[in-house]
């Protein structure tokens, strides 16, 4: 049995998820520059100590959203994924619910257009491959393994996908509300058209 945590220790784990989800509310609404830590603490009534008991400083407080909200992308994903047995299918509905979750207001702003900014360039690429380069490397891996794709080299074919649906997930964020579901079916339309390119004639020569 695992061990029986104690008041504090829960109540320590409570106040930590209250302050991710209220500083994923600021940092959605008002951006990263625009949240200060002594709005997320008095969201949910706690101090500024608060805060930095269990965050560094505001960069390490953002950091954790943008974790928490591709770590529950992801599990969304792998999910979906484990439940289709083919696996061409499986790919598209990978591709389908992430362009979906690229609509949230809340991850798309975080992640594509904050992020970028927060944590800067370099570490913001780092923690996109951390949490989606892996999966797309395993979905395009099943793909060929399946027959499904041509043998082509793993690496540049997952890279080359990575930048695609990364390129998505920006338009996508930056799109106007009335306007994501248009954008992200003109994305869902191109993508499953380059990939099925990839599916019929990798194996030809040109």
């Amino acid at each position: 049995m695992p061990p029986v945590k104690s008041r504090r220790e829960q109540y320590s784990q409570a106040t930590k998820a209250a302050l991710l989800e209220a500083a994923t509310r600021r940092f959605a609404e008002h951006g990263f520059a625009g949240t200060a830590l002594e709005d997320v603490a008095a969201d949910i009534q706690a101090s500024r100590g608060a805060v930095y008991h269990h965050f560094a400083s505001k960069t390490a407080l953002f950091e954790a959203v943008v974790e928490a909200l591709e770590t529950e992308m992801i599990r969304e994903v792998v999910e979906a994924v484990a439940t289709t047995p083919d696996t061409w299918q499986a790919a598209m509905t990978a591709m389908e619910m992430f362009l979906d979750h690229c609509c949230d207001p809340d991850y798309g702003r975080v992640v594509w257009q904050e992020a970028p900014i927060a944590l800067g360039w370099k570490r913001w690429k780092e923690c996109e491959e951390k949490f989606a380069y892996g999966l797309i490397e395993q979905l395009i891996k099943a793909l060929v393994d399946s027959g499904e794709v041509p043998p082509l080299p793993l690496e540049p074919m997952a890279r080359i996908t990575f930048h695609i649906l990364g390129s998505a997930g920006m338009a996508l964020a930056e799109a106007p509300a009335q306007d994501k579901r248009r954008v992200r079916d003109e994305y869902s339309v191109a993508i499953r058209h380059l990939l099925n390119g990839a599916r019929r004639r990798a194996d030809s020569p040109s």
